[in-house]
């Protein structure tokens, strides 16, 4: 008996640690731009299982403060990460800087791709499309708020901007509606009916930039703080830049 109890006390303290289930939720800004390949990849080798959980971006604060399972690692903009870091809800710690996201203009697929480098050029380009899609910024979104603004600029007087009925302004353009869209431009390149002509120009301002974090609500904050090194490690830039990131 005793050495039976021994051999088992010995395969207990020799067996690897429990694989733990993390989720992970964020919004489209993260979500479309390679996270679901390097996920696939931290499962094939951490013996860990991670789970995504694509949320809206204006409501994951509160699914973060509230789902059931709770989520361990949190994607968001800055602001609001910050937000959410004031109420507590993320381990301020691991308070990572992922990339930017820049907004681009989008055309359909085979559609000449015009210059629009300078303000200039681009409101010249606008002011020919049909329709000009874009997402409703009455749903306030932080997307649509801030699209709205940049065509609300002088510049961008007489462009036939067109809020989608439905979704995203880049989804509506896949559809067939309008001939142009703005959109971000990980959300540009998942969609294979259209295509990125170029990000606007940087004076715009057309930007966020997207943050993870391990949510206080973590049952597991090691493995979870762990995840995060994962995703932004050197050898894993390449695959966020080839989605629209730009890591930081």
């Amino acid at each position: 008996m005793r050495l039976f109890a021994s051999v088992l006390l010995a395969s207990l303290i020799a067996s690897p640690a429990l694989a733990v289930e993390l989720r992970i939720i964020c919004p489209g800004i993260v979500y479309n731009a390679a996270l679901s390949e390097l996920v696939d990849d931290y499962n094939k080798k951490s013996g860990n299982t991670a789970i995504v959980v694509r949320g809206v971006m204006d409501k994951i604060i509160g699914q973060a403060k509230s789902d059931n399972p709770a989520a361990d690692v949190v994607g968001l903009p800055g602001d609001l990460m910050n937000n959410l870091y004031l109420d507590g809800g993320i381990v301020g710690a691991t308070y990572t800087p992922l990339g930017r996201g820049e907004l681009g203009l989008a055309v359909k697929k085979g559609a000449p791709k015009p210059d629009i480098s300078t303000v200039a050029k681009l409101a010249a380009v606008l002011k020919t499309a049909q329709a000009v899609m874009v997402n409703d910024p009455k749903g306030g979104t932080m997307q649509g708020v801030m699209i709205d603004g940049i065509l609300k600029r002088p510049e961008f007087a007489g462009t036939h901007v067109v809020p989608s009925s439905k979704g995203e302004g880049a989804a509506a353009l896949a559809r067939g509606e309008g001939d142009m869209a703005i959109q971000l431009v990980q959300e540009i390149l998942n969609k294979p009916e259209i295509e990125v002509v170029a990000p606007l120009p940087v004076e715009l301002g057309g930007h966020m930039d997207a943050v993870l974090a391990v949510s206080s609500r973590s049952a597991h904050p090691k493995e979870a703080a762990d995840f995060i090194k994962f995703l932004t490690r050197p050898e894993a830039k390449a695959a966020w830049a080839s989605k629209g990131m730009k890591p930081f």
